[in-house]
């Protein structure tokens, strides 16, 4: 198992004696460590196991000494900080047998026993010699060796027998060494080595002798020196058989016990920084060392050694490995995690090949334009062989600079050839920038979440300066894609500097396969170099399942490869269809070429691989002899793979060399050695145990961390059972540690670690485990579906924190009576801890969960609870996974909620640049895309819900209670027929009363989609052996019709099986009885009607009648070219339209010819509509006159009704569009788009194309309330709404539409290159319903509470809206423009200013109480006592009048600007040349004056404070910031401004009690005043600010600013942010799609956003230091009620008085 990959796991070692720290293990085990884990887990991303050799109560469990120093060492090299806790109380332990002894020490023994008296034959009987051991030595024999598990056959009672005649050979030993001491034949260190206690011998092999950055700093010892321990009665007893026996040469235990604990642990404290804590406990002699003084001591123990472990953890700082390891950008981390396997699987290489010779010569040819194929057999090392040919290949170009790079897709789960190719587009671009950015200074930019990492952590920081600041444009204002306008369609076909979805360094999450083909073509093309080639090595390939998944990505490889460019590829040999494949690619239409350079692997040289097996053997201090190598020898002639001697090494590890052993031995080939290595593992370890852990690494899909498997070890049921059956019987029982890391050490040979999501992992290091395995554990689909399913459980964190599971009974597998708790951690979807404030992404629950859930069949958990969840959505955007998370919502192909999961994709794709740049903005953009849709899609109710609780939870952000007007519907599913070439367009497409679309493109394909969820698929008939190339299609119902190239037709019943039935048509060429050759006929359309089928072609003038049950073919002869059929509803009769403006009526039973009619211009019918009782016909001609006849009479000619023409210009009918529901006829033509009222056939209105467009398609919407219409030259599908004539909507169609089709449900999209849009009908109808004002908006007022807010856009119209219910609800109409609002501070009255006049209206009842004119007023406002009104006027007397009657009260004189009531409504205070007047409101006089002292100074700005009334703060133009007592007219200055923060001749916003000031915002800057500190202040913004206001009671400011969220937006993007005034901290912000013109917060913390289209948007700031109650309005239970069509929500128009009810003079 190779470790090269760094750790993100603590692993420590626990080393005690396990007689002596029961009570202090469990303790930690239980308590401790838990909390440890989760710490390590929240606050550096790192996972935390203990294994503790002694955990098993079972004592046939512990590991002998040379595993735990295997174990001691993995922990070192392993653990990301410290490795080692040691335990030393007060009893030393007892020493063990020696596991080996060399055999001259062995004889040596025997000898001084024999001489010595002693007995030695129990001795020569637990031990055999084994020549195979090097040195030769002495073992001991099973039952002996310490196993995994209890040996079979073995009771309790029988064990402990041994144990103790064990421990009585133990003593003999000793003896026999204190004599050969004695007798000088060893030395005293050598002796101590059979006294020494596991403890002792533990800590001397981790801390003795070991470089010094193995230990400093890594380790944590507690010795507890026990005073008094034994009570005096034992301690007697143990004095008196001390005395008694004769050990005089033997030291004793409490000798080691000082020695250890006094010398060697205080020795290492300077030298290796050794944590070292050592307690003193003296105990009452009477009692000893009592049970509740070690519950005193364990409870200080595992305090004290969670606060250590903690702080060594936290000092160690591994934040960096971290940030290495979770790189916000998915592709990043990949390619990271690439060249780290890349590195580990050359490791692997240790048979040198002959084949690398080849390789290496391909590597220096300059002429090569093809790639070179490593082709072999399966085991044969092609990858190994790759791995270690990509590390060479830099020192193979000494004079060039090459980039390597390599791409091991056999080692990908699941894996598109998008994936992939978006990975090495990536990798090339960043690699080759990377290295001219260092050599050339900054070329480009690549915007991975990276970039902006500052951001993402600490959001609320609002002087972070990681955004980028824009340069603006001062010539031209920032434009945005909502404004419809020709400016819009102009651009739709402007050029943009880069392909859709190509910005550099981003992959977009709808980016096709094709956009990127080009992409890599162009990249190879231009940025390889003789200098510095590009060698790709791509690996398994051939490994992918999906034979067509394969096939494209071969396909996608540019052909022949660019100059610069050098492809290597691995092909097993079995696999010659992916060989082919690449030959062909690569012949480039010349059979001589072969297509590729082949490079055949075979098996490696027999000699080389009985080095590669002795090798081996040596390093693990083993060898055989020479009767067993002949057996090796056979075997590897057989099959000589490195792998198979690998697998060889761990079956003779278990030869002795008296074993009998034969060619049978040895199992014959690869599968059977894998077979019986896991059935050697079964009997060592047990076979659940076994079973489970394989099971589980083999059906991962990335790998499993050692703790993930510990976990799941510990959680599954038969693992459980078979411990509980073994001893374990608590219920907390989970599979110790030690048994996982046992059989991770016997695993190890053949498991690679690599990076997966940031942490290592272990997967197989061949995918024949993978395939034995599964034959051998996982041969049913229940097997496997159980597997995936506790794999579910685990990273779901279903039994976590303690949760109970039942434990099934094996035999009846029915939940026993027992239920186990484990201590597993919790798995969150982020990490959360209270230094960071974003967290850390859980990403290998993000990776690994979704896969368990839908290979368990847990379909409904995947697609209602994981893809649903806003949890899930977050992690998977932060972690750099959208394009992932896009393909899961869409690609999922089950039908739960499937219009919810499509919608959020196409929300997600909507806003992937702004979420991929800011990923903390997920919530707000979603609530904000949701909002408007949550009455016609209610399960996404929960969603929503769960954003506000969040963001209740967090205690800060912003919410979005009233969302902007949609500009746009997002689409629920967008589709591209994946053709061979990029060049085919459409040539025609038509849509079934099903919902099924088919469509024909230029290359003779034909390609049929089923609807929603379905992909595109291709047709494909044969006619003689040769694929049919159709010209045509049509439908009629549920039958679809395709034409070919041959004249044949084949019809085809979608509600039926797929089949097509050729319509054979004899009398179609009639018509030409002499032309040599048949010319191809379009077929014009056809009608399916009562079992017929009707048909006629372009330029005939025939129609052929098909009978479906007799297969007999009539034929209806016209006068000209039919244009048009219809049929009635009974089948009688038909209806045909010709080229000259001619109608005839057929009679379908006798096929003769009834009547026929004309229109007045003899134009070309191009519709016909005949009414439901078959009555009236109306025609439409091709110039969009309509004419409407009475057929009533079938036999008589009809009669003339009516006639209307559109008049204008005579410009060709494009399509129509019939509603019966709503009874509404579209007519679109290239200039105009007419409808007509179905019900009287009168013209309902008319719609002009925008100046210098042309219409190319129209069609209504769903309810009739919208149309939708397509343009030429133009990528956009515009919606505008049939009441107003105002273009509501803009959807993006990525190209050209070719055509426009409707379903049921949906409107679909097709583009010229055949890329299916589909959006849904009814979020059409309800975006483009969504009332706004008609300009853009002027003014907000804001009643007291903030539930009711006025706007205006400067029309005649004031509206009304309740955040209740999100709508207007009423409309104040004005008999001119209003330019001012005026609300008094009760609510009770508005007043508006219009032409002059001022309105007074009653906001309760609606009504307009006044009217009054003459006031010739510029400006209104309300004193706040709410009793008087005062109007401001530039050219005549501003007056004081009562509210209650309009009658004045007094008149002032003079102007004042800017003017304000002051709060006690007593005075009027305005500017007035220079100087601040204050006019009486009951007299009208300037009682008041406030100058400057220096006459050169005057006021630029004043502001009076509502909890200070007599207070009004000035600002003079030098920077003097005086406060003037009005009343007694004292003035007090206080301070100087400086320069810089000068405010502007404005307003100053102030809060209530006059602390905070806003004195001005300079362009990135806004600058405060805190007048009760007497201090300035300035937050930095992301951007310009344009806009920003302060509440009123001076919690927090609200400003937007013109940000730039994505390096590929070509303009910036305006940013609502709000800031807390008490810190500065950012509370929130929310990226706006609009922009804005008005912006008002007010004292419920509601800030009101007006936008220039007329839309408003209402946010919500939670803030845990806000100080108020929350007030409900999540509009939750809105589909409670009755669903209402959304455009019956109209406000009701409330009207003004006819005439002025008071008239001033």
């Amino acid at each position: 198992m190779d470790s090269t990959c760094r750790s993100s796991c603590v692993k420590l070692y626990l080393c005690s004696n396990p007689e002596d720290s029961v009570v202090e293990r469990r303790a930690l085990r239980e308590s401790g460590f838990p909390k440890l884990r989760e710490h390590c887990r929240h606050t550096w991303g790192l996972d935390f196991s203990v294994i503790d050799p002694f955990e098993s109560s079972d004592r046939s469990r512990w590991p002998d000494e040379n595993t735990r120093q295997q174990l001691i060492n993995e922990c070192r090299e392993s653990s990301s900080g410290p490795f080692l806790l040691a335990l030393v109380g007060h009893q030393y332990g007892a020493a063990s047998l020696p596991a080996q002894v060399e055999v001259s020490e062995f004889q040596l023994l025997l000898q001084q026993s024999q001489r010595g008296g002693i007995s030695t034959q129990e001795l020569e009987r637990l031990y055999q010699r084994d020549e195979n051991t090097i040195p030769p030595s002495y073992c001991l024999r099973p039952p002996h060796r310490a196993p995994c598990r209890p040996q079979a056959g073995i009771d309790k009672e029988e064990w402990s027998m041994m144990k103790a005649k064990e421990d009585e050979l133990m003593k003999i030993i000793q003896m026999t060494v204190s004599l050969c001491v004695h007798n000088n034949l060893m030395t005293p260190e050598r002796g101590h080595t059979y006294y020494r206690s596991a403890l002792d011998a533990d800590l001397r092999f981790a801390l003795d002798e070991r470089p010094d950055h193995d230990t400093i700093g890594r380790c944590l010892v507690y010795v507890n020196k026990v005073v008094n321990a034994e009570r005096e009665t034992e301690r007697g007893r143990i004095h008196s058989q001390s005395e008694a026996s004769d050990l005089r040469f033997a030291p004793s235990d409490q000798h080691f016990l000082s020695e250890l604990s006094d010398n060697f642990l205080p020795g290492l404290i300077a030298s290796r920084w050794i944590q070292v804590y050592t307690t003193t406990t003296e105990c009452n002699r009477r009692y000893g060392y009592t049970s509740a003084r070690r519950r005193g001591y364990t409870e200080s123990l595992c305090q004290q050694v969670c606060s250590d472990l903690m702080g060594l953890i936290d000092s160690l700082n591994p934040s960096e490995t971290w940030n290495q390891t979770q790189l916000g950008d998915a592709l990043t981390r990949e390619w990271a995690e690439q060249e780290e396997l890349c590195d580990s699987l050359s490791r692997f290489y240790d048979v040198i090949r002959p084949e690398e010779e080849e390789i290496r010569a391909y590597v220096k040819q300059s002429d090569q334009q093809c790639p070179l194929v490593v082709v072999g057999g399966p085991c044969t090392g092609k990858t190994v062989l790759l791995a270690h040919c990509a590390q060479q290949m830099r020192s193979w170009l000494p004079h060039s600079d090459p980039v390597v790079i390599t791409y091991f897709y056999n080692l990908q789960q699941m894996l598109s050839p998008t994936h992939l190719l978006s990975s090495l587009c990536y990798q090339i671009e960043n690699r080759y920038h990377s290295d001219s950015s260092s050599k050339k200074g900054p070329s480009i930019h690549l915007a991975t979440t990276t970039d902006y990492h500052g951001c993402i952590t600490d959001p609320k920081d609002p002087n972070s300066s990681c955004s980028p600041t824009p340069a603006l444009d001062s010539q031209r204002e920032p434009t945005t894609s909502e404004h419809v306008s020709d400016f819009n369609l102009n651009r739709c076909t402007k050029q943009s500097p880069a392909p859709r979805g190509l910005c550099p360094g981003i992959i977009k999450p709808d980016i096709r396969a094709s956009e990127l083909r080009e992409r890599l073509s162009s990249l190879l093309s231009r940025l390889p170099s003789p200098k510095q080639p590009l060698l790709l090595n791509l690996s398994g390939l051939d490994q992918i399942e999906n034979k067509l998944v394969c096939l494209q990505i071969i396909e996608s490889l540019p052909s022949p490869l660019p100059p610069g460019v050098k492809l290597f590829l691995t092909v097993s040999s079995n696999r010659t269809h992916v060989l082919q494949a690449i030959k062909l690619h690569y012949q480039g239409g010349s059979e001589r070429e072969s297509g590729c350079v082949c490079v055949r692997l075979g098996s490696a040289n027999r000699k080389e691989c009985v080095k590669l097996l002795a090798s081996l053997l040596s390093s693990s201090g083993r060898r055989i002899t020479s009767g067993q190598q002949a057996l090796v020898n056979q075997a590897l002639s057989s099959c000589c793979l490195t792998l198979y001697a690998r697998l060889l090494h761990v079956h003779t590890l278990l030869w002795f060399s008296d074993s009998d052993v034969t060619s049978s031995s040895l199992p014959d080939g690869i599968h059977a050695s894998i077979s019986a290595f896991l059935h050697h593992l079964e009997m060592e370890h047990g076979s659940s145990v076994v079973a489970r852990a394989v099971s589980f690494l083999t059906l991962s899909r990335t790998g499993l961390a050692e703790v993930e498997l510990a976990d799941l070890l510990s959680g599954d049921n038969e693992v459980l059972s078979e411990h509980g059956q073994q001893g374990q019987t608590s219920s907390s029982v989970s599979v110790p540690q030690i048994d996982v890391e046992r059989l991770l050490l016997d695993l190890r040979r053949f498991l690679i670690r690599r990076k997966s999501a940031g942490s290592p992992v272990l997967l197989w290091v061949s995918r024949h485990f993978k395939l034995v395995v599964a034959k051998r554990y996982l041969s049913t689909q229940e097997a496997r579906r159980e597997i995936h399913s506790e794999m579910t459980d685990y990273f779901s964190g279903r039994w976590a924190c303690g949760n109970a599971k039942p434990l099934l009974d094996n035999l009846t597998c029915r939940p026993n009576k027992a239920e186990m708790k484990m201590y597993i951690v919790r798995q969150p979807f982020v990490f959360t801890c209270s230094s960071q404030n974003s967290g850390r992404v859980n990403l290998r629950k993000i990776i690994e969960l979704p896969f368990h859930l839908q290979q368990s069949g847990r379909w409904e958990e995947l697609e209602r609870g994981l893809l649903m969840s806003l949890q899930f959505h977050q992690a998977m955007v932060r972690a750099g996974l959208l394009g992932e998370l896009v393909a899961m919502l869409e690609d999922s192909k089950s039908q739960i909620v499937f219009r919810e999961r499509r919608l959020l994709a196409g929300m997600l794709k909507s806003s992937a640049c702004l979420l991929k740049s800011v990923p903390l903005q997920l919530p707000v953009v979603m609530e904000t895309s949701l909002l408007p849709y949550l009455e016609l899609i209610p399960e996404l109710q929960g969603y929503v819900r769960e954003i506000r609780r969040e963001r209740s939870e967090r205690g800060s952000g912003l919410g979005v209670l009233i969302c902007p007007t949609p500009s746009s519907v997002p689409p629920i599913q967008c589709l591209k027929c994946e053709t061979k070439t990029d060049s085919v367009s459409v040539v025609e497409a038509v849509v079934t009363e099903c919902g099924i679309v088919a469509e024909i493109t230029d290359d003779g394909s034909a390609w049929i989609w089923k609807g929603p969820g379905c992909d595109v698929v291709k047709v494909s008939l044969s006619c003689e052996q040769k694929e049919l190339e159709f010209t045509g299609v049509k439908s009629s119902g549920r039958l679809v019709l395709l034409s070919t190239r041959c004249n044949k037709c084949f019809l085809w019943d979608v509600t039926g099986p797929e089949m097509f039935v050729e319509v054979k048509d004899p009398l179609k060429t009639q018509s030409e009885p002499n032309s040599s050759q048949q010319t191809a006929k379009k077929v014009e359309g056809f009608v399916a009607c009562q079992k017929q089928i009707f048909m006629w072609w372009r330029d005939e003038s025939f129609v052929s009648v098909f009978s479906v049950s007799s297969d007999s073919v009539t034929l209806f002869q016209c006068q000209s070219s039919v244009t048009r059929l219809v049929c009635s509803s009974n089948g009688l009769y038909v209806f045909c339209g010709l080229d000259d403006g001619t109608v005839s009526i057929f009679d379908t039973v006798f096929g003769s010819l009834l009547s026929s009619s004309s229109n007045s211009n003899h134009r070309a019918v191009t519709v016909i509509i005949i009414s439901e009782d078959g009555r009236e016909m109306v025609c439409v001609d091709r110039t969009g006159n309509v004419t409407l006849w009475d057929v009533a009479s079938k036999t008589r000619p009809p009669r003339l009704v009516k006639e209307r023409f559109t008049g204008g210009k005579s410009n060709d009918v494009l399509n129509t569009d019939h509603s019966d529901e709503i009874d509404m006829l579209l007519v679109c033509q290239s200039h105009q788009v007419t409808l007509w009222d179905a019900s009287d056939w009168e013209l309902w209105d008319q719609f002009l194309a925008p100046k210098g467009r042309a219409f190319a398609q129209a069609v209504l919407s769903q309810g009739g309330h919208l149309f939708l219409a397509s343009f030429d030259a133009c990528a956009l599908v515009l919606v505008w709404r049939v009441s107003s004539g105002e273009c509501v909507l803009s959807l993006e169609a990525n190209k050209q539409p070719h055509t426009l089709l409707k379903t049921a449900s949906d409107v679909i999209c097709l583009t010229h290159d055949g890329c299916l849009t589909v959006w849904d009908s009814e979020m059409i109808d309800a975006a483009g319903a969504a009332l706004k004002l008609g300009r853009g908006v002027k003014e907000v007022v804001v009643e007291e509470t903030g539930e009711r807010f006025y706007a205006t856009d400067g029309s005649e119209t004031v509206w009304r809206w309740t955040l209740e219910t999100g709508f207007p609800h009423a409309n104040f109409l004005h008999d001119g423009p209003v330019e001012k609002l005026c609300l008094s501070a009760d609510n009770i009255h508005l007043v508006t200013l219009s032409a002059g006049e001022i309105y007074i209206w009653k906001t309760e009842t609606s009504q307009n109480i006044l009217r009054i004119n003459g006031s010739r007023a510029t400006d209104i406002m309300i004193t706040p006592n709410n009793k008087f009104g005062v109007s401001i006027s530039k050219q005549g007397l501003s007056q004081v009048w009562k509210l209650a009657n309009g009658r004045v009260v007094c008149s002032i004189h003079l102007y004042l600007s800017n003017a304000k009531v002051s709060p006690e409504s007593t005075f009027l205070i305005g500017h007035r040349q220079g100087d601040l007047l204050a006019a009486s409101l009951w007299s009208g006089s300037i009682s008041k004056r406030f100058s400057c002292v220096e006459s050169s100074d005057h006021v630029v700005a004043f502001q009076t404070i509502s909890e200070h009334p007599d207070l009004v703060v000035v600002i003079a133009a030098s920077g003097a910031v005086y406060t003037w007592k009005v009343a007694d007219q004292t003035v007090c200055r206080h301070f100087q401004l400086p320069y810089t923060f000068q405010c502007q001749p404005q307003d100053i916003p102030m809060s209530s009690d006059g602390r905070y000031a806003l004195l001005s915002t300079d362009n990135n800057t806004i600058n405060l005043l805190d007048l009760s500190q007497v201090r300035l202040c300035s937050f930095k913004a992301d951007g310009p600010v344009i806009k920003a206001c302060m509440d009123e009671s001076g919690c927090f400011a609200a400003y937007i600013s013109l940000e730039t969220t994505c390096v590929c937006e070509l303009h910036v993007r305006p940013v609502l942010t709000v800031v807390r005034l008490a810190d500065g901290e950012r509370v929130g912000s929310v990226s706006l799609s609009k922009n804005p013109s008005t912006l008002v917060v007010c004292k419920q913390q509601y800030v009101y956003v007006g936008f220039e289209d007329g839309s408003l948007g209402v946010y919500s700031v939670s803030d845990v230091m806000f100080d108020r109650e929350e007030l409900v309005r999540c509009r939750e239970n809105i589909t409670g009620d009755v669903k209402r069509c959304p455009f019956e929500r109209a406000p009701v128009s409330l009207l003004p008085l006819a005439t002025p009810n008071v008239i001033w003079p």
